[in-house]
């Protein structure tokens, strides 16, 4: 072999070699983001929610950057009626909806794949039976003309619950069929002996002479809870997204500890109301943050009472055929994201 040959052989090998590398390189370089890109959703979160005060430190997430700065970009979109969010989400409008652990269940059953990863509050006194003074207990209802909204939802639910730890149904009770804020007011007006409602139709009621709360959901934690639900089909193909959902509502709730005055202005404006009428529904309910999630989840070896909750509400819209069949409710709980 010629020195010629052989140094135009020793160039071919070296630029092959170089090739080589540069591939290896650039081949290591593209697998990361295409890694990264399957993790996590490129767009626009949209998350349905209505005005209750429970769904407030979303948009203390979205207006202090707190999703942006764990890589997901939330919209959220006020969607009054349970129904409509229901709809939007099956036609992939919105991917997430807030709403109560009932409602999720009916939304779950109703075919419309979904998975709460995430607890938002538990209603801390908001909502509550109202009744008679002589009303003194749940068992001295019986044969009395109870305010509900049988229609299904959290006070329906809820309400159900209470009589069921009492040994109580509705064939023991006179139910008038109306919304929450008409019992409240029916009550009021004296037009029937007790109400589910919630407030300010409580305040309002113990302003009478005649009426008291007799139970409200401070004494009953963890069953009027709302939830974040995510599509499935989103959290299955996102899971970085779904991570960084919780850890911006985390950041949101320790920044509602640090600067309140911020934090209720922000809220105040997404519930359409004045910093005085927000601070002073507060109490009324009780956010969770990560040790609140943990304990609400539970464990693969101990379960919270997510499941629990979730488990009667499937039984009770079974039973009312407010739904066709039980879904499956541990395809619908996934507490792993509220760990990380």
């Amino acid at each position: 072999m010629c020195k010629s040959f052989r140094n135009v052989f020793s160039l071919v090998m070296v630029l092959a070699l170089v090739a080589a590398l540069f591939a290896g390189c650039g081949g290591s370089k593209e697998t990361k983001p295409a890694e990264t890109a399957a993790k996590a959703y490129n767009g626009t979160v949209k998350i349905g929610a209505s005005s209750w005060i429970g769904y407030a430190p979303l948009y203390v997430a979205v207006e202090k950057g707190f999703f942006k700065k764990h890589g997901v970009d939330v919209e959220m979109q006020t969607i009054q009626s349970a129904g409509d969010r229901k709809t939007a989400l099956a036609a992939d409008k919105i991917q997430g909806m807030a709403s109560t652990v009932d409602t999720q269940v009916m939304t779950q059953a109703a075919g419309i794949k979904i998975v709460q990863m995430l607890a938002l509050d538990t209603s801390s006194g908001g909502d509550g039976v109202v009744a008679k003074k002589e009303i003194a207990s749940l068992k001295d209802l019986k044969g009395k003309t109870v305010g509900l909204d049988t229609t299904g939802g959290a006070s329906y639910f809820w309400f159900q619950y209470l009589l069921g730890k009492e040994g109580l149904s509705f064939n023991d009770i006179k139910v008038q069929s109306m919304t929450a804020g008409d019992a409240g007011a029916a009550f009021v007006a004296g037009k029937i002996d007790a109400a589910v409602t919630w407030q300010p139709w409580l305040t309002n009621a113990t302003k009478t002479s005649f009426g008291h709360v007799l139970v409200s959901s401070k004494e009953t934690p963890g069953v009027i809870v709302d939830s974040l639900a995510l599509r499935k089909d989103f959290v299955d193909k996102y899971p970085d997204s779904v991570e960084g959902i919780v850890k911006g509502w985390y950041d949101a709730i320790e920044y509602m500890k640090t600067n309140p005055e911020d934090a209720n202005k922000i809220m105040a404006k997404a519930m359409g109301q004045s910093v005085e009428e927000f601070t002073q529904s507060l109490p009324d309910v009780e956010f969770y943050d990560q040790a609140g999630n943990k304990t609400y989840f539970g464990t693969d070896g101990k379960k919270g009472l997510i499941y629990e909750v979730s488990e009667k509400a499937a039984d009770l819209w079974l039973k009312e055929k407010l739904i066709q069949e039980k879904p499956n409710l541990d395809e619908m709980i996934n507490g792993s994201f509220i760990v990380k």
